[in-house]
């Protein structure tokens, strides 16, 4: 099971659209995939049309000896599951500081669900704390969104920063250009770039969109609702993109162009 948690210091930047659109395009081609709501406000539980809701709150989810399958929900899309937010995600810190190794105990709770799964997508709310150094110890590839501006940048920089201090080894960074305004200077000029603060960008910028906007009013991805659309076919590019850098190619599936 490839495990690619979406995470960025700063809020705003598209998370919970590229992991809803790209868990969605990995069911679609056939993948077993699984999307975990870690963000509090609930917004990818809130797409999929799933009630924010974990018996017992994130205490008995971390610390519970249940498997975290348990508490799986099925969304309207044929091999894709979600693990939904749950409002006291809040005080996932508190729970995870009153663990032993609060630090690996993301990556031991989802081990079981490796047979289960082959891509786990982990929406994550906006900080550094004791939930994200958990996720960047259980995430294979920390993909990360970034608008062309310049406190964006910097969130980046400080993320590459605190990562080369303390982060795994083994995680594999992927950031990439989100809601690109092609009608800004600024926005022209950033996304040009291939390399920032030392570190590659992928090659994929999506674009700013209101049709990303209608994804709250249509509680869907955009393929459902809108797939020829510039951004849909943008993070279908993202996602072949994406499993290229993890070596996750899913051999024998296809979806729209791609083939796999």
């Amino acid at each position: 099971m490839r495990t690619i948690a979406v995470y960025n210091i700063k809020g705003g930047v598209g998370k919970t659209a590229t992991a809803v659109n790209l868990a969605h395009l990995s069911s679609a081609a056939g993948a077993r995939t699984l999307i975990w709501d870690l963000d509090p406000q609930g917004a990818a539980t809130f797409y999929f049309r799933v009630k924010p809701k974990i018996r017992g709150g994130i205490k008995k989810l971390i610390r519970g000896k249940k498997r975290l399958d348990r508490h799986v929900r099925g969304t309207d899309y044929d091999d894709l599951d979600l693990l939904p937010a749950d409002f006291s995600n809040r005080n996932f810190d508190l729970v995870l500081d009153s663990t032993r190794k609060p630090a690996k105990r993301l990556s031991r709770r989802i081990r079981p669900l490796a047979g289960e799964y082959d891509h786990l997508y982990i929406d994550c709310a906006p900080s550094i704390s004791l939930v994200s150094e958990g996720v960047f110890n259980a995430a294979d590839a920390l993909l990360v969104p970034v608008i062309p501006t310049t406190l964006s940048l910097r969130a980046l920089d400080q993320l590459l920063r605190h990562l080369e201090d303390h982060g795994p080894k083994k995680l594999r960074v992927l950031p990439f250009f989100c809601m690109v305004d092609r009608r800004k200077s600024m926005h022209r000029e950033i996304s040009a770039r291939k390399k920032l603060h030392g570190t590659r960008f992928l090659q994929t910028r999506i674009p700013y969109s209101s049709d990303v906007e209608k994804m709250g009013l249509r509680r869907a991805p955009l393929a459902v609702y809108a797939a020829s659309c510039e951004a849909a076919t943008a993070y279908e590019s993202l996602w072949r993109e994406v499993l290229d850098r993890t070596g996750s190619w899913l051999s024998g599936f296809s979806f729209g162009r791609f083939r796999y």
